[in-house]
Parts: structure tokens; sequence; C-alpha cells
């Protein structure tokens, strides 16, 4: 597991996080965190550089196993890791 809040999150291991979801950044941003809206329009990289300075917009938790992530909470997933 990713402890974001206190450690952050570097461009390449975003990157890694993204391209194991197979999704764009939007799928590592909480859409319903409180500073969403300050970030909602602007573009992917612009996108990054605010999640790094304001991590609680990252959706938790992010956990890896290799090249395998999940976002959210998906024990079923972690089990099947195993």
């Amino acid at each position: 597991m990713i402890d974001i809040l206190s450690k952050g999150m570097s461009k390449g291991e975003l990157n890694s996080v993204i391209q194991a979801l197979g999704g764009g950044i939007d799928s590592v941003i909480d859409t319903n965190a409180k500073d969403y809206c300050m970030i909602k329009y602007l573009l992917d990289d612009a996108k990054a550089e605010k999640l790094n300075e304001y991590p609680k917009l990252y959706k938790t938790p992010i956990v890896r196993n290799g090249r395998k992530a999940t976002v959210g909470y998906k024990p079923d997933v972690w089990k099947d890791w195993e």
C-alpha cells in the first residue's frame, strides 16, 4: 500500500499506477474530494502536479502488487493476488 499523505507519489509511480489500471489520471482522483473542483478542468499534466500538492485528491487506498494496482477498497482482488 502507498501512504500518499505522508510520502506522496513520484511522477513515475503515478504513471505506473495509471498504466496498471489501464485508465487515465482521472482513475486515481477522488471526484468527491472537497478540492476536486479546482482541478476538474485541468490538463492531465497539471492534474498530476496538483495531486502532489493536494494528496487528499487521490482516491484511496492505492494498492500495488508488482505490475498490478487497484484504487479503492478491493479485498477480493487483493486476495487473488496471493
